[in-house]
Order: structure tokens, then C-alpha cells, then sequence
């Protein structure tokens, strides 16, 4: 893995040389571990002029989740817990006589941007912008891998819910629940806050838990991720309870399911981002759902759970191979309930099959 960091670290150097810096300083947690394999809470990364180096503010905890250090990479951990790693690397960036180095201004904060120009006037600070994260979109097969591995994982956790009893059990213990069996199942933790949604909760793109019991002919929606060596998926499925569906639920879950497939099915090489967007949402809003909609249909994810590029109406930008998206419509009809699905895939060209799905849970609509 050295050799994949050294090269990330190598595009990155390129890209700050032709804007004209000469040293380049990263604090943005998910970039930092992008780039040096492990980002130690407070931790930053100097890539510098006559070496590359990573700045701790505290010996780093030895936990698996947090990611192995690159071993070619100096670590370098400051004494006590006054000193502020991004200050420090900027002074050494310094010493190694840069005269131009280039910061996160996304991520820093106006305090820590004082501090770093009060210790280096000289130093001419220039914005980084967003060149790690473009880096990050495009994931190699290792990246893949971990989120493959992530998938199967959420899919074992949700998978081994639908084999209990639900009814009478509230949102929140559901929940817990899922996120139990994440780790049991080798996650590092969930990629986000688990969303269990019944009744007329159903539907809501990020409900948080309440303690409604789930009721005989309710709606369920799920939304779970697992996090797998730092890198995070999502997975998202709609049941009925107890007994067969209604007619308006079958009508609303086969239409949410059309969307949810025309999205898929237009996730190839080259194609906008707004148009992936327009193929799931087109089949919504013909159906009289136009208002309401989530503001996008999907979006990027790895070491982060929502990662550019984002399918919205709006999005720049077109999609290449290897770039892992969810594709994730749903409808809320208030005082209802309603349907969500989502699925992870990875964008791949047509001699190779296609898009690549990742989470593989049944999307038949069941009856629990």
C-alpha cells in the first residue's frame, strides 16, 4: 500500500505545482487518512518540499478502524497537548524554505488560519480547494474491495432483522439493533446514524429513530451503512408488516421501484450527473410527485458516506468508471408514510456488465 500513497501523494504534489505552490498542507480528516492511510484525530499532513510528513497531536491509538500509517510516511508526534499540528507543519513547511504553501480554506478554521499566519508571515498562503476530493472520486480496486466487503456486511445485518419479530418493537430498538449486528459482523461501526422509519414516518430521507411501535400493515423503511477499513456504503429497503399489502402501497412501491431502476440503469461512463438524476426523478413527478422530492437522487461515497459527485439537478459533471454511487429515490406522502430504496453501485462501462450493485438485498416488496 506504501506504493498506492506515495502515487496519491505524487498527483496531489503535481496539481499544487501547477497552481503554483510549493508545499501543500491537509487537515480535512477524510483526506488526510486518503493520502497517509491513517488520520489520528487532530492530525494533519505536510506535503512538503524536501519530504512528506504526518503531524499528530498525540501518540495515535492502535485501533483497526482508524487505518495503518503508510510505513514510508514520518510520523511525528508533537510533545504535550498545547501544540497545534497545523501550525507546527506549516513552520516546518518553513524551514524546508517553501515560500508558497497551500491550505484546506473549506476545512480550516479563521482561528487556526490566524494562528498558521502569525507563525509564518513570510509564507504565502494559497487555497487547496477541493483537490484531494476530486482525487478520491475515482476509487481503485482496493477502495472497491472495502466497500464490497462493507455491502455484504450491511446486507448480512439487515438481512437477519427481517428474520425476527417486529411488530410491537419500537424504531430506535430496531435500530440499536442494526447497528449491533454491523459490528458482529466486522463492520468498524456504522456509516452513519441508522434510519428505521414505520407507519407514516415511512419514507423520510433521514429519519432519526422514535419510539413509535411497529404496527400490523405499516410501512417499514430501513436505511443502514456499514463502515469497512474506513470506507462507507449505504443500503436502503421498504417492507410492509404483517399482513398483504394495500393497493396504494403496491402502486406506490412499484412506482419508487421504476425510478429507482431508470436511475440505475442510466449510471454509465460519461453520463451527466444531472441526467442520472432526471431519469429516476422524471418517473416520480410524472406520477404527480414532482413537489416534495429529496433535493438529489444519489451521491458519492467512500471514506465519507456522502461524497461528490452528487446526482441533483443542479450537479455539474459527468460520471467515469469506478465511481462508486447510491442511487437512492424514495416518496413521503405526510400522514401516510411511503417508500425508499437504495442501493450502492459502482459505475462501470457496458463490456463490463455494467454497473456493478453492490448491496444485493431483495427489492421484492415483502410482507414481514
Amino acid at each position: 500500500m506504501s506504493e498506492v500513497y506515495a502515487n496519491r501523494r505524487a498527483r496531489l504534489r503535481a496539481r499544487c505545482n501547477a497552481g503554483g505552490s510549493q508545499a501543500a498542507l491537509i487537515s480535512r480528516p477524510a483526506n488526510v487518512r486518503y493520502l497517509a492511510g491513517t488520520a489520528p484525530r487532530g492530525a494533519v499532513l505536510l506535503l512538503g518540499m524536501t519530504e512528506d510528513v504526518l503531524l499528530c497531536a498525540g501518540p495515535p491509538e492502535d485501533r483497526a478502524a482508524d487505518g495503518r500509517a503508510d510505513d514510508a510516511l514520518r510520523a511525528r508526534t508533537l510533545p504535550g497537548t498545547a501544540g497545534d499540528p497545523a501550525v507546527a507543519a506549516a513552520d516546518l513547511a518553513e524551514a524546508q524554505r517553501a515560500d508558497t504553501l497551500a491550505v484546506e480554506e473549506h476545512h480550516l478554521t479563521v482561528a487556526r488560519h490566524r494562528a498558521i499566519r502569525s507563525v509564518v508571515p513570510r509564507l504565502r498562503l494559497t487555497d487547496l480547494a477541493a483537490s484531494v476530493e476530486q482525487l478520491r472520486i475515482v476509487k481503485d480496486e482496493e477502495e472497491i474491495s472495502c466497500l464490497r466487503i462493507g455491502a455484504e456486511i450491511a446486507d448480512q445485518a439487515l438481512g437477519e432483522l427481517l428474520e425476527s419479530i417486529l411488530v410491537g418493537r419500537t424504531e430506535r430498538h430496531l435500530a440499536l439493533e442494526l447497528e449491533r449486528r454491523l459490528v458482529d459482523h466486522g463492520a468498524d461501526g456504522p456509516a452513519f446514524p441508522t434510519s428505521v422509519a414505520t407507519g407514516p414516518n415511512a419514507g423520510r430521507r433521514g429519519h432519526r429513530p422514535t419510539d413509535r411501535r411497529v404496527e400490523e400493515g405499516d410501512f417499514l423503511s430501513v436505511c443502514l451503512g456499514a463502515a469497512y477499513r474506513g470506507y462507507r456504503c449505504e443500503i436502503g429497503r421498504t417492507f410492509v408488516i404483517g399482513t398483504s399489502p394495500a393497493d396504494w402501497q403496491i402502486e406506490l412501491y412499484d412506482l419508487v421501484f421504476a425510478a429507482q431502476r431508470a436511475g440505475r440503469e442510466a449510471l454509465t461512463p460519461g453520463a451527466a450527473c444531472r441526467d442520472v438524476d432526471r431519469a429516476a426523478r422524471q418517473v416520480l413527478g410524472s406520477a404527480g410527485h414532482a413537489e416534495g422530492l429529496p433535493s438529489m437522487t444519489g451521491h458519492g461515497v467512500g471514506l465519507e458516506i456522502d461524497e461528490d459527485p452528487q446526482l441533483a439537478p443542479a450537479a455539474m459533471g459527468k460520471l467515469d468508471a469506478c465511481v462508486p454511487v447510491t442511487v437512492e429515490p424514495g416518496v413521503h406522502i405526510p400522514g401516510r408514510g411511503g417508500v425508499r430504496i437504495d442501493d450502492t453501485l459502482v459505475v462501470r462501462p457496458e463490456a463490463d456488465g455494467g454497473p456493478e450493485l453492490l448491496t444485493i438485498t431483495t427489492k421484492e416488496l415483502l410482507a414481514l
